[in-house]
């Protein structure tokens, strides 16, 4: 999303971080042990990644990020919210493609989520495998299109009209869906809305669903509701593999920075709310229970610098968030900034190792 000012009031106490010294590059920090550099007792950062901060690529500017996912051919996707979409070195994150987006009238995006699509039913390739699609999100209608992999509209998913912007809808311009992840299985996918929808009370986020359908189609599922901390927005959602969601969530304070926590949260015995017009806190709706992994200010520095005032200098804009495997019985998770060609920002990648059972 757009860089915009949040006034969130920091009510978390900073844990005194130990600042470790870095390793390789000025642009990267890492370390070999999995139980080092501790952010709390479920999370770890291994190293931190600026190498692709204020770069090109055949003349796209690289940043922006607001998604990222794991891509079958071995690739990472980034996706801009410049309407373009990155295959990325999974290594050594150095840019492979770059494939333009657009809506179905060649109008720019706001491109926000990320899945790649592997349905059941589509065809296999002549090599055998199968072939992936593209979903998307675009949080100024807000929308969700399946594109093909080189970047045509293939088709476009149902939406609420109660999240549509105003004055279709109840929601605001910039502030819907930011977060786009399939549950295991692929039959469900989940967007999350960044705020409150009108109506709604301030910090109660709706979390949508779609079910797949025969043809590799979705129809609208069940809705929940999720309660972020004071003034914080939700830029990212994912799936673990056991059905439950990592839910980043983000503010930004002038003079202050960004806080930025990560939560595991538990949507299987929410309240469907799909059918309630104004969630205001009443009995019997049951929102989906958040647990704190960590805020990222706890992480240790690691030698990171930061552009402006923030109370950790790792910290910047995060946005993007994607699973991508599994290490000595932690997930790893790997997070980017938007740096939103904003020279006080930087694009930054965060490798986590994060620990979802007791």
């Amino acid at each position: 999303m757009r860089l915009r000012t949040v006034l969130a009031t920091l009510t978390a106490g900073l844990a005194a971080a130990t600042c470790l010294s870095a390793a390789g590059s000025a642009n990267a920090a890492e370390t070999n042990s999995a139980g080092a550099n501790a952010c709390s007792p479920a999370v770890s950062i291994d190293r931190f990644s600026d190498a692709l901060d204020k770069t090109t690529y055949q003349g796209n500017v690289v940043g922006n990020f607001s998604a990222l996912a794991r891509d079958p051919d071995g690739t990472l996707a980034a996706l801009s919210d410049r309407s373009a979409l990155f295959s990325l070195d999974a290594k050594t994150l150095a840019p492979k493609a770059v494939v333009p987006l657009a809506d179905e009238n060649g109008a720019a995006l706001d491109s926000e989520g990320l899945v790649i699509d592997l349905p059941h039913s589509r065809l296999r390739s002549s090599g055998g495998t199968p072939t992936a699609t593209l979903l998307i999100t675009s949080e100024t209608e807000p929308s969700v299109r399946r594109y093909s992999r080189d970047g045509h509209v293939l088709d476009r998913l149902p939406v609420p009209p109660s999240l549509l912007v105003a004055p279709a809808g109840r929601a605001t311009s910039n502030q819907t869906f930011e977060g786009l992840t399939l549950l295991p299985g692929g039959r469900t996918l989940l967007a999350s809305m960044e705020y409150a929808i009108s109506g709604d009370t301030a910090g109660i986020v709706r979390f949508q669903t779609w079910e797949r359908t025969k043809g590799d189609h979705f129809r609208l599922g069940a809705q929940y509701a999720y309660r972020t901390d004071s003034g914080l927005g939700v830029p990212e959602v994912q799936a673990t593999p056991d059905g439950r969601l990592l839910v980043l969530e983000r503010g930004f304070t002038s003079g202050v920075g960004n806080t930025v926590r990560l939560y595991l949260a538990d949507p299987r015995h929410a309240t469907d709310t799909s059918g309630i017009d104004n969630l205001t806190g009443q009995a019997g709706v049951r929102l989906i229970k958040k647990t704190l992994l960590t805020d990222i200010a706890t992480c240790p520095a690691l030698g990171a610098t930061a552009k402006q005032p923030q109370t950790n200098s790792l910290l910047d804009n995060i946005e993007g968030m994607t699973i991508t495997g599994r290490a000595h019985g932690r997930l790893k998770v790997l997070l980017v900034s938007d740096d939103n060609q904003n020279a006080a920002q930087t694009t930054r990648f965060y490798y986590l190792r994060v620990r979802t059972t007791p």
